[in-house]
């Protein structure tokens, strides 16, 4: 079980964008592989914002770089969650112009994502992008089609989405690929207050799982300690699941960020035996 947990990128230094939970570490994202490698971890999940995307060796094609960086530290990335497709989302009014731009930087993304063996690239329908009409549902759906075509044997796209379950289900079964997918967020089906019991139905299609605890419609807060119901989500998932758990916890308020993601992988560990 230890060796599927991992981290997503940025959480074992301090945050180089004031006030942000999640951003890529520009200037120290070897540094936080070689701590990665010191407390123990073996996967990481890469991340790329819009602000410093030209930063960011996905983007820039810098991946001798990376590649040598994760090979010296043993530090395996098989995901990637693409938060430049939140911050832009192509599909809303006020990103319409800029659709051709954007378009052309997710396949930049995957073909660099392709060559270090990125398996899970994960478009976020959350927040800035939640999809609020059969019309932008549409947009996403046609893009993505057309993206899923540069795709590796191996690589798969995942969403993270705020849907229902219901409409979650039908909203996958549209793309009618095994190359399309789910990230399961447990922070933000406690947040939106989903049950469980009924996400379960579509358990086929998670491949991927971000795990941190939220209150019921507020922020991340540690784990245990918020709206997740980690017992029955961990009952459920047993023989069920056999892919990685990525702990977008929430930060450290006093930058203690190795404590914090150690607590964290912990409180799995104990609770998932």
């Amino acid at each position: 079980m230890r060796s599927k947990i991992g981290f997503m990128q940025g959480r074992l230094v301090k945050s180089e964008k004031k006030n942000s939970i999640q951003y890529f570490p520009e200037k120290n994202w070897i540094k936080e592989l070689k701590i990665a490698h010191k407390i123990g971890f073996n996967i990481m999940e890469w991340t790329i914002n819009a602000e410093n995307l030209d930063k960011n060796p996905l983007y820039n094609g810098n991946l001798k770089r990376l590649l040598k960086a994760s090979d010296k530290y043993k530090i395996k990335i098989p995901s990637i969650t693409l938060d430049y497709f939140m911050q832009e989302p192509f599909f809303k009014k006020k990103k319409f112009k800029n659709k051709s731009k954007i378009i052309t930087n997710l396949k930049r993304i995957i073909i660099n994502g392709n060559k270090i063996g990125i398996k899970y690239f994960i478009f976020p329908l959350v927040d800035n992008s939640s999809l609020k009409s059969l019309t932008e549902e549409k947009l996403v759906i046609n893009e993505i089609k057309k993206l899923s075509k540069l795709l590796n044997k191996n690589s798969e796209i995942l969403f993270e989405i705020d849907y229902p379950p219901k409409k979650l289900l039908r909203f996958i079964k549209k793309f009618k690929s095994r190359k399309i997918g789910i990230n399961y967020d447990t922070g933000n089906s406690a947040g939106l207050g989903y049950d469980f019991n009924q996400e379960i139905k579509y358990m086929k299609f998670i491949k991927n799982i971000h795990i941190k605890d939220r209150v019921l419609k507020g922020n991340s807060i540690r784990l245990g300690e918020g709206n997740w119901d980690y017992k029955n989500f961990f009952k459920l998932i047993r023989g069920n699941y056999k892919g990685n758990f990525i702990l977008q916890t929430a930060r450290s308020k006093n930058n203690k960020h190795i404590e914090e993601i150690n607590l964290n992988r912990n409180f799995i560990l104990n609770e998932y035996k």
